[in-house]
């Protein structure tokens, strides 16, 4: 079966279920041999492509000349073709990136602005696209590569199952993933078709380039069907991943507990997770922590209540009985000044509502998030601001001085929620602990003519 025939197979079987027939395809195209062997099949099969071309000006001269040739490569396909320039060095500079990891970066970025820029502008001009896909010509020797630079590195399961075919999430394919660089030579060379090569490919500049040019050969030599079974190798480890990522997640489901935007996890439960290193693991990574943090969460199972681990977004806090995983403050104000006129006061612990209200139309029964307040008590502006070590105030029904700390802590409430807590403030005296308790000394009385009604949403 040649090449042509056994991509389109391959299509049918495992891509047409995912790509509408009317989807306008973006192939990215560099102007070597894989990229265009993928732009002559795709256009043989009839399908409506674009092609996307990043020159990261890296090559001098080379880059410009490979610019052209895939300029020339759309006039004789007769497609449309962007292109975009980039200065790469000066990213990976800026970023602190290393070359590789700038371009891989600067040309998926561009990809994805191009996609929503191509769907943007269908919907203006009423065109039926159903979608648009990114396609890149990743092919099964760039898999195999993959596969052994992530067996290396100690990647673990996902990084064993190679590179992806269908990432709908970016609206990316690799269809060439099951043939071979040679098949695709051959191809080449069947219809006569021209390609531009990198210079760099040719060096040891790079790991990938050492892993091609001696690694592979001496494999090749010791067990001459090495690529074929490392090929068959990744099939079965990613179908391996996706039992074990429907098995573990079934196990985490299980011994979670979903607050707002936390997540609480009973020690005992998160202790008998076997293995509890894996498990660990399969935890925490959504929420930014790095697999070197492994043992300094597990060690939280046996800490004392406020002890915690951070991320970059999250924390992971030890409360009680409880690892409680949330996300870090946000940065609305600490402290907000509220005015007389002031009637809806948004912060980090939702809203607050003001009003004023005269004393006969006050209810008798209100909820927990409301209250009541003499406006003659009242000294503007309010200051809202989060507690502190050392706040006291006058619980309702008190006429003695409470710290807040012990309040809080005879409420029972978690580390996270009591770091939630918001006061109001009137002249330096706490006149509400936010959703919780008013000051005694700011309670309505009969005498009251006018009232300050708040009400706190979160």
């Amino acid at each position: 079966m040649d090449l042509f025939q056994a991509f389109a197979n391959h299509w049918k079987e495992k891509l047409a279920g995912t790509v509408n027939p009317d989807s306008l395809l973006l192939l990215a195209i560099s102007g070597g041999i894989d990229s265009v062997v993928l732009a002559h099949l795709i256009a043989r099969s009839g399908f409506n492509f674009e092609m996307a071309h990043m020159n990261f000006q890296l090559r001098g001269a080379e880059s410009e000349r490979d610019e052209l040739f895939v300029r020339k490569l759309a006039q004789q396909l007769e497609v449309k073709l962007h292109v975009q320039r980039v200065d790469t060095n000066i990213f990976a500079t800026e970023h602190k990136l290393s070359v590789q990891e700038a371009a891989r970066e600067l040309r998926y970025q561009w990809f994805a602005e191009l996609r929503t820029d191509i769907l943007t502008a269908a919907a203006h001009e009423n065109k039926k696209h159903s979608g648009c896909w990114i396609l890149t010509a990743h092919q099964a020797d760039d898999n195999i590569e993959t596969l052994l630079l992530h067996l290396f590195r100690g990647t673990g399961l996902e990084g064993l199952s190679g590179i992806q075919p269908v990432r709908k999430k970016e609206a990316l394919i690799r269809p060439l993933l099951p043939f071979y660089k040679k098949e695709l030579a051959a191809y080449a060379v069947e219809q006569e078709l021209s390609y531009v090569e990198d210079s760099s490919n040719a060096t040891d500049h790079y790991t990938r380039n050492k892993l091609r040019q001696h690694l592979m050969p001496v494999l090749q030599e010791l067990f001459p069907e090495v690529a074929k079974q490392l090929t068959g190798n990744i099939d079965r480890f990613r179908e391996g991943l996706q039992i074990y990522r429907t098995a573990v997640q079934q196990q985490i489901d299980r011994i979670t507990i979903r607050q707002g935007e936390e997540l609480h996890i009973p020690i005992q439960s998160w202790k008998q997770l076997n293995p509890l290193s894996t498990f660990t693991w399969e935890i925490i990574h959504p929420f930014g922590f790095h697999a070197a943090q492994i043992p300094e969460i597990i060690k939280l199972l046996e800490a004392e209540t406020g002890k915690f681990c951070q991320s970059a977004t999250h924390r992971i806090i030890r409360n009680r009985k409880h690892l409680v995983i949330a996300p870090l403050s946000d940065q609305l104000p600490s402290v907000i000044s509220i005015a007389e006129n002031d009637q809806t006061i948004l912060f980090s612990g939702g809203t607050i509502e003001q009003t004023t209200i005269a004393y006969e139309r006050i209810p008798m029964d209100t909820p927990a998030n409301e209250i009541y307040i003499s406006t003659a008590e009242l000294k503007y502006p309010l200051l809202l601001r989060k507690w502190q070590q050392g706040d006291y105030f006058y619980p309702l029904g008190l006429n003695k001085k409470k710290k807040i700390s012990k309040f809080l802590i005879d409420l029972k409430l978690s580390i996270t929620d009591k770091e939630k807590v918001f006061v109001l403030t009137s002249q330096d005296k706490i006149v509400w602990v936010v959703g919780l308790r008013l000051d005694h000394r700011f309670r309505l009385q009969a005498s009251s003519g006018e009232a300050l009604h708040l009400v706190h949403r979160k």
